[in-house]
């Protein structure tokens, strides 16, 4: 496998007028903004490229937008911002397909108090009992639980075939120096259990045509280059190539253990071309930290 490190974005901003950029391990940690980030977003947008948060977040766009800005996350720094709360709200409020027009109307929100307004407005709420789907936007506490707390209670909405609707496919999320799972771990329990799974979000396809809607753009093509930025193999790169987009992964983000990456020393090509080998990946170009 043949590997572009970069040791800045600039090396790389003029072949593209679109970033789209994931926040937690490229932007910030959960906790704090990376040094450079803001700085480098800034450089973007003032050579004429537009620059969109892309994040698995599972909650409306305008509840991370304040999480954002108490990161120090300004409106200098971005053009768009969409999550996959946004997506699954959508298709919820919408079902404009088959799939989710069959859901039914009363539905059991699996997930933290913080993920409510993704569920606002939709339906009625009730107990699993007496549920016609799940929606799944995380752990009840994913500081002090796993997926697999969660087994017993999920088995007999899976035994009935009961849908689950997954409002983030990431399975594990950045949250300063900790990793905490997230609604895909649960998502992959309850698939085991046997019951019917659909995602909304990075890696699928439908997330990245909302990008380029909000951005005005016809996506890759029409004058419209676009390149991918982030730190999961499963949804960011995974997601880049079924967008039919280039992708710069971050290698310091959720996969820096398994590379043994510091932030202080030079990338180990050896041991990113291995841990893309095993994931099947070929990123366009690979950046310890997205910094111009």
């Amino acid at each position: 496998m043949s590997l572009t490190l970069l040791n800045g974005v600039a090396e790389i901003a003029a072949r593209y007028n679109i970033f789209i950029c994931d926040l937690w391990g490229v932007v910030h940690d959960g906790e704090a903004l990376y040094p450079g980030v803001a700085d480098c977003l800034r450089r973007l947008r003032a050579g004429g490229a537009r620059v969109a948060f892309l994040s698995n977040a599972p909650r409306p766009s305008p509840t991370v937008a304040r999480d954002l800005a108490r990161l120090g996350v300004t409106e200098d720094m971005a053009d768009a911002l969409v999550t996959s709360g946004d997506a699954t709200h959508e298709a919820l409020s919408r079902r404009t397909d088959p799939w989710h027009a069959a859901l039914g109307r009363r539905f059991f929100h699996l997930g933290p108090p913080r993920c409510q307004p993704t569920v606002d407005g939709i339906d009625e709420e009730v107990a699993l009992e007496s549920a016609d789907f799940i929606v799944c936007t995380g752990l009840f506490d994913d500081e002090h639980e796993q997926p697999e707390d969660y087994r017993t209670m999920l088995q007999p909405a899976a035994a009935r075939g009961l849908p689950l609707i997954c409002a983030n496919p990431d399975r594990i999320v950045m949250r300063g120096a900790r990793m905490v799972p997230c609604a895909g771990a649960v998502a992959d329990l309850y698939a085991e259990l046997g019951g019917p799974v659909r995602h909304h979000g990075k890696p699928y396809g439908s997330v990245y045509k909302m990008v380029f809607d909000r951005l005005g753009a016809a996506g890759q093509g029409n004058g419209a280059a676009a390149v991918m930025v982030g730190d999961s193999f499963h949804t960011d790169l995974e997601g880049a190539r079924n967008a039919g987009i280039d992708s710069i992964w971050i290698a310091g983000g959720v996969h820096a253990e398994e590379i043994g990456f510091h932030p202080d020393q030079p990338l180990d090509a050896a041991r990113i071309a291995e841990a893309l080998a095993r994931a099947g990946e070929q990123p366009t170009a690979v950046m310890g930290r997205l910094s111009w």
